[in-house]
């Protein structure tokens, strides 16, 4: 008979917890990322020896309603980052700065691309999620 107060008290809380409950999920964030499937995989430079890039690309984004706009885009955003990344040389990416300097260069191009298409940059990150110079 001892269940009643017991069961009492788990009532209460439940009632205190679901406002806290509530307020979290609400301020759960809408961070969506959208993956550039296939890999991108060119060759890099000019020079005697061939050497191949291939990178694996995500893009950020906090708006949960862009994710469509930007997947509508994927053949403008590829075109794009495939002509950035055919420009690079091997020697540029050997280092994490040079690394950090084609992301902060392949961001700026899939924002200028939506930008143009949809008045709005839509993304506000790009990481690399596999990046390989062979």
């Amino acid at each position: 008979m001892h269940c009643k107060p017991l069961y009492s008290l788990l009532l209460a809380l439940t009632l205190v917890a679901s406002p806290v409950l509530a307020q979290e999920d609400a301020a759960a964030p809408t961070t969506q990322y959208v993956e550039l499937k296939p890999s991108f995989v060119g060759t890099l430079g000019n020079g005697p020896r061939i050497q191949y890039l291939k990178a694996d690309v995500a893009l950020r984004t906090d708006d949960a309603a862009a994710v469509e706009r930007i997947r509508y885009h994927d053949a403008l955003i590829r075109n794009a980052l495939v002509f950035l990344f055919s420009e690079q040389l091997p020697e540029n990416l050997s280092s994490l700065e040079g690394k950090e300097a084609l992301r902060a260069s392949a961001l700026a191009a899939v924002q200028k691309v939506l930008e143009e298409e949809e008045g709005d940059p839509l993304v506000d990150d790009l990481l690399f999620t596999n990046l390989i110079v062979q």
